[in-house]
């Protein structure tokens, strides 16, 4: 099935009519996040964050098997920023009726992913605990979100597959699944994981760089927000495990970050970037769907137009689970690149939950980690060979 970009889509598998321009416009003035990044465009990390990789499905001496190799794929977003083409874990086996991933798999490869990083999780959530009770101008809401992808690795030559290299190196995770896999976990994997649909949300994402902070990208979050307020949020990642899953097509990223809701912009911040915001105009011709008018990309000398998402998301839930299922259209105006994605990202509020509660025992967060983790092995790390 092609993929439609959402700015160009009327419908898709029932989803609702994209609205219209009259519609859209109001949008704009309803609802702004903000999100630091540094200069070179990577996400804020906390002081105390942690950030690791390892992978599973190793043999019994903790060697990659011989049929694991690193291979050179072609990714235009990752060229143009280093000039060199990342890397990628391939299983030459993983579609083949092998004994040995047989053997591998009934080792329970969640139990190790858990025992890897309850630790890391829990020591990162006491740190993330003392910043909650802080009753300055931010509110801080803890998120723990599993994302599915290939992990890249950057700066590594193709016979260097040995874990110690690895685990030194400059990664990112590519998340852009194949249709045929949103179709299955739309039609078999919600039913199986026990998810309902919750909402549907269609959402312009504004970039903005700020003079007065260049090391920063202010996000407007551009949807109707039922108080009818602006609102300006950062995220911060406090841990980040990125895990190779050798005998699956897909890899698996645990990240627990806080989404700072900023309780007090001021007046002028507020109407200079809705002003900035409100000048768009819808164009399905263009990449990310808006364009603005000459001259009208920068706003009282401050703020400047420097990239657009489009993203169409539904969501299901359950009392422990959110599943966001997402199409977004991209594109960063400094670079002049644009891609059409379309991903899937699981939400573990219920861990989330417990670990919140005062006097939570690690066992119970732990049994609900394996839980979690035994369900997101079993339904969605598997589907067609992606980056070949």
């Amino acid at each position: 099935m092609a993929y439609i970009p959402p700015h160009k889509r009327h419908s898709l598998d029932k989803w609702r009519q994209s609205p219209t321009e009259e519609s859209l416009v109001p949008l704009f003035k309803k609802k702004l996040s903000l999100s630091n990044r540094n200069r070179s465009r990577k996400i804020v990390y906390a002081d105390h964050a942690i950030s690791r990789w390892f992978a599973v499905g190793l043999t019994d001496s903790d060697q990659f098997p011989s049929h694991i190799h690193l291979k050179p794929v072609s990714l235009e977003s990752f060229e143009r920023q280093s000039g060199e083409k990342p890397l990628i874990l391939v299983n030459s086996h993983v579609n083949e009726d092998n004994s040995e991933l047989r053997e591998n798999c009934l080792r329970t490869p969640w139990l190790i992913i858990a025992e890897n990083i309850q630790q890391d999780l829990l020591s990162s959530f006491e740190i993330l605990r003392k910043e909650m009770h802080y009753h300055g101008l931010e509110k801080v809401k803890p998120i723990l979100v599993a994302r599915f992808g290939k992990i890249c690795f950057h700066g590594v030559q193709e016979k260097q597959v040995n874990e110690t290299i690895l685990r030194q190196l400059k990664r990112s995770l590519y998340t852009n699944i194949p249709a045929s896999y949103m179709e299955n976990v739309i039609d078999e994997v919600i039913l199986n994981v026990g998810v309902d649909f919750e909402e549907e949300k269609d959402i312009y994402h504004v970039k903005l760089s700020d003079n007065r902070r260049p090391d920063s990208i202010v996000s407007c979050k551009c949807c109707v927000n039922t108080d009818k307020r602006l609102q300006f949020y950062k995220a911060v990642r406090q841990m980040v495990a990125d895990i190779s899953c050798l005998d699956k097509n897909l890899d698996l990223r645990l990240m627990l970050c806080s989404k700072r809701i900023l309780t007090a912009p001021t007046d002028d911040e507020i109407k200079s970037i809705n002003d900035l915001v409100s000048s768009a105009v819808l164009d399905s011709d263009v990449k990310g769907g808006l364009r603005w008018p000459l001259g009208k990309t920068s706003s009282g000398n401050r703020y400047s137009v420097v990239g657009v998402w489009h993203t169409v998301a539904r969501s299901y839930s359950s009392s422990s689970l959110r599943l966001k299922v997402r199409h977004a259209d991209r594109c960063d105006f400094r670079s002049g690149t644009g891609e059409a994605t379309m991903e899937i990202y699981l939400k573990l509020k219920g861990i989330v939950s417990e670990l919140q509660e005062q006097g939570a025992e690690s066992d119970s967060v732990s049994n609900m980690l394996k839980d979690n983790l035994k369900l997101i092995w079993d339904n969605f790390l598997c589907c067609e060979p992606i980056l070949t």
